[in-house]
C-alpha cells in the first residue's frame, strides 16, 4: 500500500478526491494489520522513547468512533488512550486554545487518539466565529475582527505545536475521513430508523449539515496549510467504513515500520547470566 496515495503533499481540492474505495477483503486484512501494529506497540511501550498521536477529523457520521474501535482492538489498553474533544469547558476557556490538548498528549511509549482534535479551533470556530468571543481574547472585541488572518495565525501556532511534538519523539499522523454528502444523509437516516442508533442522532446534526459547503472550504484550507512532512494529513475515502479502517491501519503500520530503532530494551548482563538460576529457584519453590 502506497502511503503517499492518500497523503496531502501538494495542494488538493476535496471536490476532486474520491470518497469511495472498496476492498472486499478489508475486514480480514485489518485483523492481520492491527495485530502487527499491536506488536510494535508492545515494543514501543518497553522502549519508551517514541509516542504516537493519531488525529481523526471528519464530518458527523464519518465513522471516527467505529474506526477507533476496530483499528485499535488488539492493543494493550495500558498503552493507548482516546480523547474526544467536545465544546470547551469554562476552565478550558480560561486558557489558550491549545492548553487542553497539551494535557492529554501521549507519554513516551504510548499512543493517544484524538477523536476530533485541536483542528476544531480552525474548523468549527471558523464556521461559527461567534464561538471565539467566548475565549475572551484581549485583542478580539467583535466578530468583525475574526478574519482569515486570525485563522492563518492559529494554523501557524498549530504547526509550531506539532513541530515541537515531533522534535520530542511524538509520531503525529492526521486523518481526514472523507465522506460524501449523500452518504452522510444515508447514515443520518439510519440513525433515525434504527432504535439502537437513535441515541447518536441530534437535531444539531441537521443544522450543521446545512453548512456542508462552509465546512468543506475550511477543511480544504486547513489540509493544505497544515500538512507537513513530519505531521502529515491523509485524506481517506470513507464511504465504505471497512476499507477506510484498513487504510488508516495500513498507514499507521507503514509509518511505524520506518522507525527501525524501536525494540525491547535488553536485560543487563548480570541479570542475563542469572536467568537460569532464577528459573530454578522458582521451579523449586
Amino acid at each position: 500500500m502506497k502511503t503517499n496515495t492518500y497523503q496531502v503533499s501538494k495542494k488538493i481540492k476535496l471536490s476532486e478526491l474520491s470518497t469511495l474505495e472498496v476492498d472486499n477483503e478489508a475486514k480480514s486484512k485489518l485483523k492481520k494489520v492491527r495485530k502487527k501494529i499491536s506488536k510494535i506497540q508492545n515494543k514501543m511501550y518497553a522502549h519508551g522513547k517514541y509516542s504516537v498521536l493519531i488525529c481523526l477529523q471528519g464530518m458527523d457520521t464519518s465513522g471516527k468512533d467505529s474506526l477507533i474501535r476496530e483499528v485499535f482492538k488488539s492493543f494493550n489498553t495500558r498503552g493507548i488512550h482516546v480523547h474526544s474533544f467536545k465544546q470547551p469547558s469554562k476552565l478550558e476557556l480560561k486558557h489558550d486554545f491549545l492548553w487542553r490538548h497539551y494535557l492529554v498528549l501521549p507519554e513516551r511509549g504510548t499512543f493517544a487518539v484524538f477523536n476530533r482534535t485541536h483542528y476544531e479551533n480552525v474548523l468549527v470556530t471558523r464556521v461559527h466565529p461567534e464561538y471565539i468571543l467566548g475565549e475572551n481574547i484581549p485583542s478580539i472585541e467583535s466578530i468583525d475582527q475574526i478574519n482569515d488572518d486570525f485563522y492563518d495565525n492559529r494554523m501557524a501556532a498549530i504547526k509550531n505545536f506539532e513541530h515541537h511534538l515531533t522534535d520530542n519523539g511524538t509520531i503525529v499522523l492526521k486523518f481526514f475521513l472523507n465522506i460524501s454528502k449523500d452518504e452522510q444523509k444515508n447514515r443520518l437516516i439510519r440513525r433515525i430508523e434504527l432504535e439502537e442508533k437513535n441515541w447518536k442522532f441530534s437535531s444539531a446534526d441537521i443544522k450543521e449539515r446545512a453548512l456542508w459547503d462552509k465546512y468543506m472550504f475550511c477543511y480544504e484550507d486547513l489540509l493544505n496549510k497544515t500538512s507537513t512532512e513530519n505531521a502529515p494529513w491523509f485524506v481517506i475515502p470513507s464511504n465504505d467504513k471497512p476499507t477506510a479502517r484498513l487504510r488508516v491501519a495500513e498507514i499507521i503500520l507503514d509509518t511505524l515500520y520506518k522507525y527501525t530503532d524501536i525494540d525491547e530494551p535488553e536485560l543487563d548482563q548480570e541479570t542475563k547470566d542469572d536467568l537460569e538460576n532464577y528459573k530454578k529457584l522458582l521451579e523449586n519453590e
